[in-house]
């Protein structure tokens, strides 16, 4: 029977240093203190004081202004070039021909880990996150390979990548496959057969609106002004044609198709909570032909330290894939969230242990030992971190790996680092 429970300096400025050179350190020292504060904030009693001083000089290196001098190290000025076609190291249709890839020892697992996050961030993002992370460079995929809607995001892993499968029934890649309903009423100028982007919010009631009465107007083929008026918002919203003249938003349950989730999964919490899930789960298809290596390695059930992963979506992949689910810790902030995945977790007659943590900062290491004793070490840790902080579309607070949401990398980190360090010991 499953359990379920709820936790809730030398910087090189001296006496003869210029003036402007002088208020650009003061600037830079200020902010490399704030990136101190931050860091100490995540790292304080959780990382040997060594390994502290490395992480305070990359925020240094992240924020300090260009001029100012420091201590030899890696610079953040580079940058990862999206590939075209963002394949990563293959995908079902179009698989690459990769014979090997090398690991930094200090990356090998066990335990395996696996991050997740958008592709397109700010300048020097991926770089930090890859340094973090043991030097990985990121695997980036389009999950329009894997379903009808576009999806780019960045993957630092030390998983195999060889003899990895789809979750069969494999899902359609084009719209009308996807949703037939909406075929006879699809008009011939709209050339789309896949969706952008799934959003956390979706277009308003008076756009649909607009567009039917725009359509309703031109009484027959529509002038190239509103053709174009209608398609930049079809794209931009992913709208759907459900009936004549009327483009509709995307339901909730439409989603949950294209994000491989069971229907009716986020059921159950307010609408405005299901899209703000749906728009920063994985994609479960996408993620589970990843993950599906792992199924000939783990027969008897896998560990599972899932952090801020949101609506379950690695619980499910593993879950499709076949791969029993022995014990779960999940660490997510957002209560609909946990609701979710507990209402799944009881749908599905899992067998093994749930244990909810609403604080990431209850993760102590302390309480990583408890697990170990009780269940003998993690298998697998996976996470991610809303984009709401690294998207391009998100021009108010676009403030990268500082942001509320997207710093929660930094507690990955933190927690990865704590249960590869402890198992080794183990």
């Amino acid at each position: 029977m499953a359990i379920i429970v709820d936790d809730l300096s030398t910087c090189g400025a001296g006496l003869d240093t210029p003036v402007a050179e002088l208020s650009d350190f003061i600037c830079a020292a200020q902010m490399a203190k704030e990136a101190d504060f931050h860091l100490e904030k995540h790292t304080e009693a959780y990382i040997p004081k060594d390994k502290r001083k490395i992480l305070r000089t990359e925020a240094w290196n992240l924020k300090r202004p260009k001029g100012i001098v420091k201590e030899p190290m890696v610079q953040d000025d580079e940058e990862f070039h999206l590939p075209n076609p963002m394949t990563g190291f293959g995908v079902p249709s179009e698989t690459w021909s990769i014979v090997h890839r090398t690991l930094p020892e200090a990356a090998l697992g066990p335990p395996y880990f696996y991050y997740e996050n958008v592709a397109m961030t700010p300048r020097g993002v991926w770089s930090t996150i890859s340094r973090f992370l043991y030097d990985i460079a990121p695997e980036f995929v389009d999950s329009k390979y894997f379903c009808a809607a576009a999806r780019k995001r960045g993957y630092i892993h030390n998983l195999p990548i060889h003899n990895r499968f789809q979750i069969l029934p494999p899902p359609p890649l084009k719209i009308h496959k996807t949703f037939p309903h909406t075929k006879k009423w699809w008009p011939s100028w709209d050339a789309r057969d896949q969706l952008n982007c799934l959003l956390t919010c979706v277009g308003s009631a008076k756009l649909t609106e607009r567009i039917r009465n725009k359509l309703e107007e031109s009484a027959g083929e529509p002038p190239v002004h509103v053709k174009k008026y209608i398609m930049e918002q079809c794209k931009r919203w992913n709208l759907i044609w459900v009936g004549k003249n009327n483009a509709a938003t995307i339901e909730p349950e439409e989603i949950e198709t294209l994000m491989g989730f069971p229907v009716n999964h986020t059921r159950g919490v307010n609408r405005t909570d299901r899209f703000k899930a749906l728009g920063n789960a994985f994609q479960v298809d996408t993620v589970g032909y990843h993950l599906s290596v792992l199924k000939s390695f783990f027969p008897g059930g896998i560990n599972l330290l899932s952090l801020f992963s949101g609506i379950g979506g690695a619980e499910v992949a593993l879950h499709r894939l076949g791969i029993p689910l022995k014990n779960v810790v999940s660490v997510e902030l957002s209560e609909p969230c946990r609701t979710i995945v507990r209402n799944w977790w009881e749908e599905t007659n899992q067998k093994g242990n749930l244990i909810h943590i609403a604080d990431v900062q209850e993760v102590t290491a302390e309480r990583i030992t408890q697990w170990m004793s009780r269940f003998g070490g993690f298998d697998l840790v996976i996470g991610g971190s809303p984009c709401n902080n690294l998207a391009g579309r998100n021009h108010v607070s676009r403030d990268g790996l500082e942001g509320k949401h997207s710093s929660l990398f930094f507690d990955y980190f933190r927690i990865l680092d704590l249960v590869k360090s402890m198992m080794s010991q183990y």
